[in-house]
């Protein structure tokens, strides 16, 4: 954990936030700018601060489970939606803590941006 993390902060309970899952592994909440009308982020509890910084592939396993699951419960998997994992400031990453995007619930134009 890292403690001026603001993801950290919202897995320790120190901030509030939407959380819609939570488990041993993740814990998943509303974005709090969504840029759909479903936006959950996916977060380890473990602090990692990109995903250069990945060394467990299980844990990048039980987040694309938890987006998956994510997504069934909003509604959105079987019309689609969309994972994203921005990495670094050029890759769009604001807050340096892994985490997955699970958007959906409208049509998603590519290229994204």
């Amino acid at each position: 954990m890292s403690e001026s993390c603001l993801f950290c902060k919202i897995v320790r309970k120190e901030i509030p936030a939407s959380i819609v899952l939570e488990n041993e592994h993740v814990v998943a909440f509303r974005d709090i700018d969504p840029k759909a009308p479903t936006h959950v982020l996916v977060v380890p509890r473990e602090h990692i601060a990109t995903l250069n910084d990945v060394t467990d592939a299980a844990m990048v396993g039980h987040l694309m489970l938890a987006a998956a699951e994510i997504a069934r419960a909003e509604g959105i998997a079987e019309s689609g939606y969309r994972s994203v994992v921005n990495c670094g400031a050029d890759g769009g990453q604001t807050v340096f803590h892994v985490h997955v995007h699970v958007l959906g619930g409208r049509t998603l134009n590519w290229p994204p941006g």
